[in-house]
């Protein structure tokens, strides 16, 4: 009788397949995708040119308002800082494309199946895209900062400051929301399957429902607004404590983005990829 034997395996090797399906192998599938892609480097380039552009723009803004004859437009000295914060109001979008464009894209092509096959656990993948798009994010809103800060300086001249530790602080408060507001942005576009219904849903609640509760100014409408996420990323940015402190307006965006992550996770558990 001959008896086949278990082939060995050297110490500290895995398993054949152990790594399958787990969630470090799923991040690392998903950040080779991500830079795998051309719709990436366009739309970190996209990014780019909108925050060289926008915050150029308003340094001038300042700039000018400043020489004009009118002593009420006269702003004085402002922040490299505030430059940066305003400039992402527009700069945003890019970094949204950019999340959501990670999910969307695989429905579109119906690799989502293959993604699927790889890791079954659908909770899984969209975590793991949660993160790349979370990291990805992260950094490139550390890179749109420097590039804002470099452009809105030297066109400020004397109107404008950029304490070291002043500005470091935006830099990375933009991040901050930047990566929050991907993340808001692939768990909507993984419910919703559909790139250009997902931007509508964000423009929608990001500025267009906040812009039309603040419009009458009633208090109750706009403590309505200061709830929805672009309001309450400004607040965290800007560090003011009006109507609540930068931390809460941090948690009300945070808690958005875990709510569109969880939305995501019930639609791809609920419908066929």
């Amino acid at each position: 009788m001959t008896t086949t034997s278990a082939p060995t395996r050297r110490p500290g090797q895995p398993a054949s397949g152990r790594r399958r399906g787990t969630l470090a192998g799923a991040v690392a599938a998903e950040w080779t995708k991500l830079w795998s892609i051309r719709s990436t480097w366009w739309t970190m380039l996209a990014g780019v040119l909108l925050m060289a552009a926008t915050a150029g723009q308003l340094a001038i803004y300042v700039s000018n308002a400043n020489t004009d004859d009118d002593p009420a437009d006269d702003p004085g000295i402002v922040t490299v800082g505030s430059v940066l914060i305003d400039s992402v109001e527009l700069t945003q979008y890019a970094v949204l494309a950019l999340g959501l464009l990670l999910v969307t894209s695989e429905f579109t092509s119906g690799t989502i199946r293959t993604t699927l096959q790889c890791t079954p656990s659908r909770g899984r993948v969209l975590l793991a895209k949660a993160v790349v798009t979370g990291t990805a994010t992260f950094a490139l809103g550390l890179l749109l900062g420097a590039v804002g800060a470099l452009v809105a300086r030297p066109v400020l001249g004397r109107w404008g400051t950029a304490p070291a530790g002043g500005t470091a602080g935006d830099i990375l408060a933009v991040a901050t929301y930047l990566a929050l507001i991907g993340v808001l942005a692939l768990g909507l576009g993984a419910a919703l399957r559909s790139a250009v219904l997902t931007l509508i849903v964000l423009l929608a609640t990001l500025m267009i429902v906040p812009l039309s509760l603040q419009e009458p100014d009633i208090a109750v409408l706009n403590r309505i607004a200061d709830a929805f996420p672009g309001v309450a990323g400004g607040h965290f940015m800007t560090g003011d404590g009006d109507p609540y402190p930068a931390f809460v307006g941090l948690l009300l965006l945070a808690g958005w983005a875990a709510a569109a992550l969880a939305l995501g996770r019930a639609a791809l558990r609920r419908r066929d990829a």
